[in-house]
């Protein structure tokens, strides 16, 4: 059973229909690690069961040993994010030592869903309940993806050969 199996329809963004796109679908759990890791990531992750989902921007800290995750919480997907917390050392560690007050929380549904999502991928497991999708630009530079292999994969050309994704 799947975090999302829980969750109630009552996000900001609705889960996608048949006519709306959200550009690129990473389909294997290598795929999704790959670009979730890249260092300027944007990624969905979609409930196949209930629609629920959830945007986060994972970029990689300044001295590049850890990636920062944050929770798209208003209109503006470009501004609107708050802090949730980290990856390092290949562990997503919810919320910080001394939460401030527009902090996503450790026990919001947005960071279990997170952390369910990123331990299952962490296994090498894209669950058949999840959907994990990319904006249209690169994980690693942020440009904007045209070419058709480049949007399938979540990387522009110059960069899928730097980071050795599948």
């Amino acid at each position: 059973m799947s975090f999302f199996d829980h969750l109630e329809n009552t996000l900001i963004c609705d889960a996608p229909d048949s006519s709306e796109s959200m550009t690129g679908r990473l389909e294997t759990a290598e795929a999704a690690l790959a670009y979730i890791r890249a260092g300027k990531a944007t990624v969905t992750l979609v409930s196949v069961k209930t629609g629920t989902r959830f945007t986060y921007r994972v970029s990689a800290a300044p001295e590049g040993e850890a990636l920062f995750v944050g929770l798209l919480s208003g209109p503006d997907n470009t501004s609107d994010y708050k802090y949730m917390g980290r990856i390092s050392r290949g562990v997503f560690w919810a919320g910080r030592k001394i939460p401030r007050p527009h902090d996503v929380g450790a026990s919001a549904p947005s960071s279990k869903a997170f952390a369910w999502a990123w331990r299952a991928l962490s296994r090498g497991v894209l669950p058949d309940e999840l959907e994990v999708w990319h904006e249209g630009r690169c994980g690693r530079c942020a440009r904007k993806l045209t070419v058709p292999a480049s949007i399938a994969s979540g990387f522009g050309p110059e960069c899928i050969g730097k980071i050795g994704a599948p």
